[in-house]
């Protein structure tokens, strides 16, 4: 069974870093389409970034454009998420998805829809 296994998420203070990183040790990885999406308390699930089954396209939501960057290292079978200059609001849990290739497109691999493993979530807090 395909089960994304997330790590790296923690306490930072504003302004901090932290790398995510989300492994997928069954299923053929390099054929998957991945994303990262994250669920605050009270709020819904929301797209933070995505990338293509092959690397070659990456997507991020305006919110985190310029602090957040994705990767990923098929031969590892992992994704990473580098995360900068956190502030408060980007405290949630993240949740790591992968699914089979998709249209290439920021519509199409920001629905969480688009993907059929899931991992069970870190959680990440920013403290002010």
């Amino acid at each position: 069974q395909v089960q994304p296994v997330e790590s790296g998420g923690g306490l930072v203070q504003a302004g901090g870093s932290l790398r995510l990183s989300c492994t997928v040790s069954e299923g053929t990885f390099s054929s998957y389409d991945a994303a990262w999406f994250r669920q605050a308390p009270g709020k819904e699930r929301e797209f933070v970034s995505a990338i293509t089954w092959s690397g070659s396209s990456t997507y991020l939501a305006d919110s985190v454009k310029g602090r957040f960057s994705i990767s990923r290292a098929n031969a590892k079978k992992s994704v990473n998420l580098q995360m900068k200059n956190l502030k408060p609001e980007d405290t949630a849990v993240y949740y790591c998805a992968a699914g089979p290739r998709n249209y290439n497109s920021r519509q199409i691999l920001g629905a969480a829809g688009s993907y059929m493993y899931w991992g069970q979530g870190t959680q990440v807090t920013v403290s002010s």
